[in-house]
């Protein structure tokens, strides 16, 4: 059974940072590209990064770039998004995304940036 756990959301103040997690189970983390998203209230979904199975990266957010990276670790079935210079525009809920034959979504965690 495919599952995607996000963790490491909080409180944080505006230029403050996060690391956020995505620990996957039910595929091998491998072979699938991984990716990033957002949700703030009252508004869609917005990709942010994908990491490819062969470790390259693409950037969907130019909001991000320069501030946001990430990474993963195969060993730990997990994917890293580092996160920093927030600022309150990044308030939202995080997910993460894998495409296993469908897309899998996990629960999300919030991320709310204020002083």
């Amino acid at each position: 059974q495919v599952q995607l756990v996000e963790s490491g959301g909080g409180l944080v103040q505006p230029g403050g940072s996060l690391r956020l997690s995505c620990a996957v189970s039910g595929f091998t983390l491998d072979y699938y590209a991984i990716g990033w998203f957002r949700q703030a209230p009252g508004k869609e979904r917005e990709g942010l990064l994908c990491i490819s199975s062969m470790d390259g990266s693409t950037y969907y957010s130019d909001s991000v770039k320069g501030r946001f990276t990430i990474s993963r670790d195969n060993a730990k079935n997990t994917v890293y998004l580092q996160m920093n210079n927030l600022n309150p525009d990044d308030t939202a809920v995080y997910y993460c995304r894998a495409d296993v034959g469908r897309t899998y979504w996990g629960q999300g965690t919030q991320v709310t940036v204020s002083s």
